[in-house]
């Protein structure tokens, strides 16, 4: 299944929580979610019992789209993370935390994970000084993540470094906002990554 291209703040409203898909609309109270917090379409307003099947697939769905993976890329992270050692729901948030397009959001140098995802592609990220434009690439322990020289003064990163002072930032990384870099610093635990979403439930889903 290829990934997810269309409206985004309809996806928001099927699950009913915040995916921190619109980055500045959220926060201005502007999101289709503020405003209707309520499934889309005809029956959106009416209450559905869910399935526990149905529930174990919402789960994944909203972790999927959170962190912009295809389906196919998601249950490859699944595989990877069962096969180590410890709580294979936390490791794989943790493999989905150390992805290169989530670290450039992380670092609050893109207002959303798509628009990281973006940098990346478009080859305005280096990392330890080299360009890297893979945005799936797991970022190591002490590496250093910074926005190419000639695109530190592109409006979208300088108004994404702005708003860092509204949202905050997630203590894993370290970042000089002035010199527009940041070092992934550690793996955060999981009681670190604020996300809407219950990960147990998608171990049961691909468990059976």
């Amino acid at each position: 299944m290829a990934r997810y291209r269309g409206p985004v703040e309809k996806l928001e409203r099927r699950f009913g929580v915040s995916l921190n898909l619109k980055g500045e609309r959220r926060l201005a109270g502007k999101s289709a979610l503020d405003k209707r917090p309520y499934a889309p379409g005809q029956h959106g307003q009416a209450r559905k019992k869910v399935s526990e099947y149905g529930l174990q697939l919402n789960e994944k769905q909203k972790a999927k789209f959170m962190y912009g993976v295809s389906e196919k890329q998601f249950r490859r992270l699944f595989g990877d993370a069962k096969k180590q050692d410890g709580n294979t729901g936390e490791i794989l948030i943790s493999l989905l935390e150390k992805r290169l397009d989530n670290v450039v959001y992380r670092m609050g140098f893109a207002t959303t994970r798509s628009s990281a995802r973006q940098f990346v592609t478009h080859g305005h990220i280096l990392v330890d000084g080299k360009k890297l434009d893979i945005p799936s690439y797991r970022v190591k322990v002490g590496q250093k993540i910074e926005i190419k020289e000639k695109s530190k003064t592109n409006p979208q990163v300088v108004r994404a470094l702005e708003l860092t002072n509204q949202t905050g930032m997630v203590e894993w990384v370290d970042v000089d906002k002035e010199k527009v870099f940041g070092i992934f610093t550690r793996v955060p635990e999981r009681a670190e990554v604020i996300i809407p979403v219950e990960e147990r439930f998608i171990v049961e889903l691909y468990s059976k």
